[in-house]
């Protein structure tokens, strides 16, 4: 259920963005730019840049200005603000004591209820962030280690890694759509509708290769996170939460084999990713250990 409703959450977030980016976009390439001598109304190809601005980095932002929004609603989620629990006060007071240790304002911390081990930092600046913790993994992991993996997402926050991310999705939202569009207008102008469909393929595929450098790029900030956790708590630390983790993860793995799970619509969130390869958003869990290690040296 919870699924189904993040899924449809998103989805309807995503239609809404769409007619308000296609608002925006026509009252500033046809009045407002006009007004301050840029004038994108000419030919084909520079409308369709145009547009491909709006719709690349305007939906970039628009997703990552309400982040924080449809993470609390895709999920069953608290806030804490007055810890009741020695657990809650260790999250509280340790992400309390990192934002100080930064300079930034206090991002809001949130526990949802989950078995799975999980953790995530989200917002659109770092001085309007959050921290959400699973209940699987308070629970599951001792002071230390659980320290660590908040120092972790508290290293996303500190490194700007959201911001970062939306700017280079942005980047990679344009090319699709100007490269789509380009290659298919000479069709469109043929056959509209062989157009289309053919744009609607090339977006298909270029979407695709895009994720390419969005996910490397996804790995490189986790090692940056994990850095970020070894430098404040000490490496060893960071290195047996990802061990917990990885334990956690397999059996977990092993405890739901053969149930069939739907994956969660805001799964791109969460801390572990033992998948390799170029579309892996996170490293393996053995080669962080090993970065960590290395650092050591």
């Amino acid at each position: 259920m919870r699924s189904f409703k993040g899924i449809g959450l998103l989805i309807i977030t995503n239609i809404l963005i769409m007619f308000t980016l296609i608002i925006t976009g026509t009252v500033l390439i046809n009045f407002v730019l006009p007004q301050f001598g840029i004038d994108l109304r000419g030919s084909l190809a520079t409308q369709d840049f145009a547009w491909s601005l709006v719709f690349g980095f305007g939906g970039a932002f628009i997703s990552l200005f309400m982040s924080k929004w449809l993470a609390k609603r895709g999920m069953k989620m608290q806030q804490v603000t007055t810890p009741s629990t020695p657990k809650e006060k260790l999250v509280f007071e340790t992400v309390q004591q990192l934002a100080e240790r930064e300079g930034i304002k206090m991002p809001e911390v949130w526990v949802y209820w989950d078995d799975t081990p999980n953790a995530f930092a989200t917002g659109p600046t770092r001085n309007n962030a959050m921290v959400a913790v699973s209940s699987g993994l308070a629970m599951s992991m001792n002071d230390n280690e659980l320290k660590a993996v908040l120092a972790h997402e508290m290293g996303h926050v500190s490194n700007g890694d959201m911001l970062a991310t939306t700017l280079l999705q942005g980047l990679m939202n344009t090319f699709v759509y100007f490269v789509a569009r380009m290659l298919a207008r000479p069709i469109m102008e043929r056959n509209y509708w062989m157009g289309f469909a053919v744009y609607m393929v090339l977006q298909f595929v270029l979407s695709i290769l895009a994720m390419i450098p969005i996910c490397w790029f996804s790995r490189r900030r986790e090692f940056r996170a994990d850095a970020y956790a070894a430098d404040v708590l000490g490496a060893e630390h960071m290195i047996r939460a990802l061990q917990k983790l990885e334990t956690l993860t397999q059996q977990n793995a092993v405890q739901h084999q053969g149930e069939h799970h739907e994956e969660d619509a805001l799964a791109t969130m969460k801390i572990y990713g033992g998948f390799s390869g170029l579309f892996a958003t996170h490293p393996p869990i053995e080669t962080r250990i090993a970065a960590l290690r290395n650092n050591q040296d």
